[in-house]
């Protein structure tokens, strides 16, 4: 499928509108409630599971600029992104986290305005594609934020 840059510009947008509604309502205890994980990963929290997202968005931010990966995430592969990840956000406090939430968007956003047109529409691509800034961001906000928020409510 052929991309247009306005579609992936909208629905970039329209994820983090959502996610961000779902950002603000968290209340202090539930940044460190535990999401739903499969059995032999690490039992996440609604910190880390955004954390998660947010290095994933900012990674393909990244990709979209031309850039190379992270020096300490050059020759990993995704389990192993995914534990540097976790280790490193799991001590931060939530505010740390917003933060970036706010800087990698604002980020995301910039790049692609400066992303050419043709980029989007010069070849077949998934669907889902860039699924970090949206696809990938609504299946854990889904998933694994809400669902715990979810939980916690019942």
């Amino acid at each position: 499928m052929r991309h247009t840059k306005r579609a992936v510009v909208a629905r970039t947008r329209r994820e983090f509108a959502q996610l961000d509604r779902v950002v603000r309502r968290l209340r202090p205890a539930d940044w460190m409630r535990p999401v739903p994980r499969p059995e032999g990963r690490d039992r996440w929290t609604v910190k880390d599971a955004l954390a998660h997202i947010l290095y994933w968005k900012e990674h393909t931010g990244r990709v979209f600029r031309g850039e190379k990966r992270l020096p300490e995430m050059r020759g990993l592969g995704i389990e192993q992104i995914n534990r540097k990840i976790y280790n490193r956000w799991r001590r931060q406090p939530p505010a740390a986290l917003v933060a970036w939430h706010r800087r990698v968007h604002k980020d995301v956003v910039k790049t692609l305005a400066a992303t050419p047109a043709e980029f989007f529409s010069s070849k077949n691509r998934s669907h889902e594609w860039p699924l970090d800034f949206d696809g990938h961001s609504a299946a854990h906000r889904l998933k694994d934020i809400e669902a715990a928020l979810q939980e916690a409510r019942e």
